[in-house]
């Protein structure tokens, strides 16, 4: 549901620093590892039962928004890390940035700057980036210039980030939007303030990027209880806004691997529609609720909390692993594991990318205009027996097809005007 960056660091990549995947995670809720922590915020998970099956922590809470383990986890587990990448706020961190990572994410935060005032503090993804942007004056004391660039180019950024904005529309905190404008004006402002940070971190080096879409926010539990939803149904005017906003930015990112050369990758990752699956078919998936938080009840304040006792104890599932929503706005473990490995998996309903490419200039080869393909319909779909294997040769595969139709492209266009 919300938006994330993963950056993979592939194998090849300067083999002194290399590791089974350097992760830099940029976000919201849905991924920070405990960044709000260490802010003034309303929006913190610092206390029980928070990270109840979080095994690393012994299920005592870290800040992660969820019973368990984040997607973000998930991926980098099942790629080889041995730990978690860091919180960005917390003391002495820098010298992961060339190691097992950083996490940037914050919770309550948005593409928007103003998302999540309510909640006081937070760490926006503009000024998340400004971060990196510092992780990186220290890629560039450790390995030079020359290798920081080389590094930060194989890198693999995935933003996802998205939800807190949306909710925010349809609860509106944010000050100039208090009059609320059309979906259609509102939809395009969040992708040009995304594009603008995409934008912005293909300044600072990037170059491969996996950009998630948002998910269907007009069915967890707070959209649900704030708009009166009856159970079994969702808000169809808020998942009907959330898919042209996908669509808008799965445009968005074709536009953006036409224009910014031949090396810069844009590649979508579709939550919305793997989300949207398991609730519809929840059972197939082993769920018994789709409708309710295992923690927090289902009535405004939604404060999932655990007190002294039973009676200022927040009300809490018996089987979390039942539950698709662990509070009234983020997943459960359960069913973080189970998107982790449709993403894993190199799962086409997930990992996709979002468009196809032609020559710029319309080329035309022996009188005709040469076919559009869709991109990476195989190397997305080749999976392996192992996960990781899978996983590098999906997005790996995904990545090379770009490439090498942008190559044929930029050749055919010198052709062209030569």
């Amino acid at each position: 549901m919300t938006i994330v960056i993963f950056i993979f660091h592939m194998l090849y990549v300067l083999p002194i620093y290399s590791s089974a995947a350097t992760t830099f995670v940029f976000g919201d809720s849905l991924v920070d590892a405990g960044n709000n922590n260490f802010l003034f915020t309303l929006s913190k998970a610092d206390s029980p039962p928070y990270g109840i099956d979080f095994k690393p922590s012994h299920g005592k809470p870290t800040g992660r928004f969820t019973n368990g383990r984040t997607i973000s986890d998930i991926v980098g587990e099942a790629l080889g890390a041995n730990s978690f990448p860091p919180p960005y706020l917390a003391p002495n961190v820098e010298s992961n940035a060339t190691h097992i990572g950083i996490n940037y994410a914050s919770g309550a935060s948005g593409i928007l700057d103003a998302t999540g005032t309510l909640f006081i503090g937070r760490v926006p993804l503009s000024e998340q980036i400004s971060n990196f942007e510092e992780s990186r004056r220290y890629i560039v004391k450790a390995m030079g210039e020359k290798n920081a660039k080389r590094f930060i180019k194989k890198a693999m950024f995935s933003v996802t980030i998205g939800s807190n904005d949306v909710i925010n529309y349809f609860q509106p905190s944010i000050p100039f939007l208090s009059e609320k404008v059309s979906p259609t004006t509102f939809e395009d402002f969040l992708v040009s303030n995304l594009t603008m940070n995409l934008q912005r971190l293909h300044k600072l080096g990037a170059r491969k990027f996996v950009v998630v879409g948002v998910g269907p926010l007009g069915c967890i539990p707070f959209i649900r209880a704030i708009r009166l939803i009856s159970k079994g149904t969702c808000s169809v005017e808020v998942n009907t806004l959330i898919r042209n906003y996908n669509k808008k930015l799965k445009a968005e990112l074709h536009r953006l691997n036409k224009v910014m050369g031949p090396k810069a990758i844009f590649i979508y990752a579709n939550s919305y529609d793997v989300f949207r699956a398991i609730i519809l078919n929840h059972k197939q998936y082993g769920f018994e609720n789709v409708d309710g938080p295992c923690c927090g009840g289902y009535f405004p304040p939604f404060v999932c909390y655990k007190g002294k006792n039973a009676n200022t104890s927040s009300t809490m599932c018996d089987d979390r692993g039942k539950y698709v929503f662990w509070d009234a706005y983020h997943p459960t473990e359960a069913a973080n594991v189970i998107v982790a490995k449709k993403f894993l998996n190199g799962d086409p309903s997930f990992l996709t990318t979002s468009t196809t490419i032609e020559a710029n200039t319309g080329h035309r080869t022996n009188g005709t205009r040469r076919k559009q393909s869709p991109l990476c319909s195989s190397p997305c779909n080749k999976n392996s027996n192992a996960q990781t294997n899978g996983f590098y040769e999906s997005l790996n595969g995904c990545i090379s097809a770009l490439e090498k139709l942008k190559e044929v492209d930029a050749a055919k266009h010198m052709e062209a005007t030569e």
